[in-house]
C-alpha cells in the first residue's frame, strides 16, 4: 500500500519494534494467519540459515556484474586472453562479459596503437628521405626502432607496466628518439665515404667507433633524465613511472643492439662504390 503527504507518495513497510527484530530468532516467534484465520507459528513455515552475500551489488552499463582482478604476474594482453577464453567456455547461457579500466584501455585502443605507429614511421621515413636524398639510408636507419621498441616492452611482458595511453606515448617519442643514434653513425659513414672513398664497411667501422661517444652521452642523458619520473610517488607517479621505464628500457637496450646491428645493415644496403 501506498499513502501522500504533501503530494508525496510513500510505501507503507510494516515493521515491528527494533527490539524484536534485532535478532533473527526473533522470526521463530511471529505469527502469521491462515486462509482460514488460524494463527500459525512462522517458524513451521519458514527456515532461517545464513548466508554469505556481497555487502555491495555492482552494476557496469546498468546489468548486475561481477568484477574480477588479478596480481600482475603475466602481461596484460595474455591475462586478457586467458580471461576471454575461460568465459566464453564456463560462462552460463545469458552472462556476457566486459572490460573495465585500463584493460579496457586496452582493448579499444590496441588497433590505434599499430595505426599511430605506421603514420609516426612513415613521416619520419619521408623526412629522411628528403634529407638524404635516398630511400636506403632512411632503411638501414629506421632498422634501430624495432630493436628498441622489443627492448622497451620488456617491462611490460614482465608485470611493471600495461598497455596504456602513456605506455603508447613514451614508444611513438621513443622512434624519434631512437632514430638520432641512426642519423648520426649513417649520416658520417657517408660523409667518410665521399671524403676518403673508404668502402661501406670501413666508413660505418669508423664512423661508429667516432660516433660511439655522442651516442652514449645521448642515451645516458635520455635515461638519467627519465630517472625522476621512475622514482616519482604521489599523486600521477603511475603514468609518470610508465613513460620514463619504456622510454629509459628502450632507449639503453636499443641503443646497445644499435651499435652492433645498424652497421651490419648499412654493409648489405647501403650504395655501392662508383667505379
Amino acid at each position: 500500500n501506498r499513502f501522500t503527504i504533501e503530494g508525496r507518495s510513500y510505501k507503507v513497510i510494516a515493521q515491528v519494534e527494533r527490539p524484536f527484530r534485532d535478532n533473527p530468532d526473533w522470526l521463530n516467534n511471529y505469527y502469521v494467519k491462515n486462509t482460514q484465520g488460524e494463527l500459525l507459528a512462522l517458524s513451521t513455515l519458514i527456515t532461517v540459515t545464513d548466508r554469505a552475500r556481497p555487502r555491495q551489488l555492482n552494476q557496469f552499463q546498468q546489468l548486475n556484474s561481477a568484477i574480477l582482478s588479478g596480481v600482475p604476474l603475466v602481461s596484460m594482453g595474455e591475462a586478457i586472453d586467458t580471461v576471454r577464453q575461460i568465459a566464453r567456455e564456463e560462462a552460463p547461457v545469458g552472462y556476457a562479459f566486459d572490460y573495465a579500466g585500463a584493460s579496457r584501455q586496452y582493448v579499444q585502443e590496441g588497433s590505434a596503437l599499430w595505426v599511430t605507429f605506421a603514420l609516426a614511421l612513415a613521416i619520419i621515413f619521408l623526412v629522411l628521405a628528403a634529407q638524404f636524398e635516398s630511400f636506403r639510408d632512411p632503411l638501414v636507419i629506421l632498422v634501430t626502432v624495432p630493436l628498441s621498441i622489443c627492448g622497451a616492452l620488456i617491462p611490460l611482458f614482465l608485470g611493471w607496466s600495461s598497455m596504456n595511453i602513456y605506455t603508447q606515448v613514451g614508444l611513438v617519442t621513443l622512434i624519434g628518439l631512437i632514430s638520432k643514434h641512426g642519423i648520426l653513425i649513417v649520416e658520417f659513414a657517408n660523409q667518410l665515404r665521399k671524403d676518403k672513398g673508404l668502402s661501406p664497411r670501413e666508413a660505418v667501422e669508423q664512423a661508429a667507433a667516432i660516433r660511439l661517444r655522442p651516442v652514449l652521452m645521448t642515451t645516458a642523458a635520455m635515461v638519467f633524465g627519465m630517472v625522476p619520473l621512475i622514482i616519482a610517488t604521489g599523486a600521477g607517479a603511475v603514468s609518470r613511472f610508465d613513460i620514463g621505464t619504456v622510454i629509459a628500457t628502450g632507449m639503453s637496450i636499443g641503443t646497445l643492439f644499435t651499435l652492433f646491428v645498424l652497421p651490419c645493415v648499412y654493409t648489405l644496403l647501403a650504395k655501392p662504390d662508383k667505379t
